[in-house]
């Protein structure tokens, strides 16, 4: 899938849900992409958001902000 592909995809979700109040249309896009979207394409939006997330709606970022790595104590 080419990014140009996902990051439509992710964006007319968040259009769906940008008529409910934020705290919900934030929940409401997450629930959908975890769990109508395969493990490979949330992995592969999670890579993109952590790489900046350009020309992906502020819902998705919302509903998906980027991971931070944890150091290790070992």
């Amino acid at each position: 899938m080419e990014n140009r592909d996902m990051i439509r995809m992710a964006n007319q979700i968040a259009a769906f849900f940008e008529a409910y109040p934020r705290a919900q249309a934030i929940e409401g896009v997450a629930k959908h992409i975890k769990s109508f979207w395969d493990p490979r394409m949330r992995g592969r939006l999670d890579a993109y958001i952590a790489e900046g997330g350009e020309q992906l709606s502020p819902l998705v970022l919302a509903a998906f902000p980027p991971k931070t790595k944890t150091k290790s104590t070992t």
